[in-house]
C-alpha cells in the first residue's frame, strides 16, 4: 500500500491532473498501473519513470547519459537495498548513504531527480525513527534528507522529520 501513496504522491508534485488506477499483485505487493491505451506497467520505478515521462518532466530522469545511468542506479538501490531491509540492514544503508552524500548535494549529484524522490520515499520510516546523535552521526544523509523534504510537493502523504540544525549543520561539537 505504501507504493500507492509514493505514486499518488509523485503524481500531485509532478502536477499530473488525472489520478491513475493502481493494483498489486503477488505477495510483494508490486504496484501495477493500469491504463485505457496500453498494456499495464508494473513495479514502482517502472511506472515513476513513465508518470516522469507523462508530466514531461526528462530532467528528473538525469540529462546526460551518465546522469540517467546514475538515477537508475539510485532507483535500483531502493528496490534491491533498502525496500524490505532488516533492521541489521539499516546501519549499512545509512553508512553507505552518508559516505556517498558527503560531496553531493543530491543522489545524481546537483540536480534534484525522481531517485531523490523515491530514495526519500524509500527511508523516511528510518530516518523519522532516528534518534538526534544518529541524525548527527550520518550528517550527510540528514542534510539532503531535509533538503528533500522541502523540495516543492515531494512530502504530501509523510510527516516532516525534525532536523536540529543548530547540532546538525554547525562545524563545532557542542
Amino acid at each position: 500500500m505504501m507504493a500507492f501513496r509514493e505514486l499518488s504522491s509523485l503524481e500531485k508534485s509532478l502536477g499530473l491532473k488525472k489520478p491513475n488506477k493502481y493494483s498489486t499483485q503477488g505477495d510483494k505487493k508490486v504496484p501495477v498501473l493500469h491504463s485505457n491505451n496500453g498494456p499495464a506497467l508494473v513495479g514502482l520505478v517502472t511506472i515513476a519513470t513513465h508518470l516522469v515521462q507523462e508530466a514531461k518532466r526528462p530532467k528528473l530522469l538525469g540529462g546526460s547519459a551518465e546522469h540517467k545511468a546514475l538515477v537508475q542506479q539510485w532507483l535500483e538501490y531502493r528496490l534491491t537495498k533498502v525496500d524490505g531491509c532488516l533492521k541489521d540492514d539499516i546501519k549499512t544503508i545509512l553508512k553507505d548513504l552518508n559516505s556517498y552524500l558527503e560531496d553531493k548535494v543530491y543522489l545524481a549529484g546537483n540536480q534534484f531527480t525522481l531517485a531523490d524522490t523515491l530514495m526519500y520515499y524509500g527511508i523516511h520510516h528510518i530516518i523519522v525513527d532516528l534518534a538526534i546523535q544518529e541524525k548527527e552521526k550520518h550528517m550527510n544523509v540528514t542534510r539532503w534528507f531535509d533538503q528533500v523534504q522541502h523540495y516543492t510537493g515531494v512530502r504530501h502523504h509523510l510527516p516532516p522529520v525534525v532536523v536540529l540544525r543548530n547540532r546538525v549543520y554547525t562545524s563545532g561539537h557542542h
